[in-house]
C-alpha cells in the first residue's frame, strides 16, 4: 500500500528537489523548456514564450494540492536547471514511473543520475512503491544509461509505442528496479 507524501523537499550532494514555483517560469523556460534539444524526444513542443511555462506552472502548482503528485524542479547553485516528476503511478500495483528532462548545458554532468537515486529513494523508502519504471525512446540512448546507472534493468523494447511531436512512432526501452533490489 502507497502512503502518499506529495512532492516533497530532497536535497542531494549538489542539488535541492523542490515543488515548481511560478517564479520559476522564466528559469524553466530560458534552461529548457524552449529548447529543442531537449524536448526532441518528449511530447510537447518546446514551449513559444515565458508567458506559455507559466501558465503550465500555474497549473502544476495546483497540482499539488493532491498528495499523489510528485513533480520536482532541479535547483543548482540556486537556478533551475531541470525537472523530474512520477508520470504514471498506480497504487493497486505499487508501482511508479518516472519521466525528467535537463537543461542543455546541464547534460554530461551526472546531475540526472543523482536527481533519478535521490527520488527513487524516496519513492521506495517515503512512498512504499514496489517498482519503479523508466521509459524512454531508444534514439535517446543517455536516458537509458541514467536507468542502468541507477540500478535498473532493461526488461524489453515497445516497438513504435510512442508518437513523438513529429508524428513519427518511436520504439520504447523499459528499465525497472524492485524495492528488494533497490535495498541489495
Amino acid at each position: 500500500m502507497l502512503t502518499h507524501k506529495g512532492t516533497q523537499t530532497i536535497t542531494t550532494e549538489r542539488l535541492t528537489l523542490r515543488r515548481f514555483t511560478v517564479d520559476d517560469a522564466q528559469e524553466m523556460y530560458d534552461n529548457w523548456a524552449n529548447d529543442p534539444r531537449v524536448t526532441k524526444f518528449l511530447s510537447w513542443e518546446p514551449h513559444a514564450s515565458p508567458e506559455a511555462t507559466a501558465a503550465l506552472l500555474k497549473d502544476w502548482v495546483a497540482a499539488y494540492e493532491n498528495a499523489n503528485c510528485y513533480n520536482w524542479v532541479m535547483e543548482y547553485k540556486k537556478h533551475c536547471i531541470g525537472t523530474i516528476s512520477v508520470v504514471r503511478i498506480s497504487d493497486r500495483n505499487e508501482s511508479a514511473e518516472l519521466g525528467y528532462d535537463l537543461g542543455f548545458d546541464y547534460w554530461n554532468m551526472g546531475f540526472m543520475t543523482e536527481t533519478v537515486k535521490a527520488v527513487i529513494a524516496f519513492l521506495f523508502d517515503e512512498v512504499g512503491c514496489h517498482r519503479i519504471v523508466i521509459r524512454h525512446a531508444v534514439k535517446n540512448p543517455a536516458s537509458g544509461k541514467v536507468a542502468q546507472k541507477c540500478g535498473l534493468t532493461h526488461e524489453g523494447t515497445q516497438h513504435e509505442a510512442f508518437k513523438d511531436r513529429d508524428g513519427e512512432f518511436l520504439d520504447l526501452a523499459e528499465y525497472a528496479i524492485l524495492r528488494d533490489e533497490w535495498n541489495r
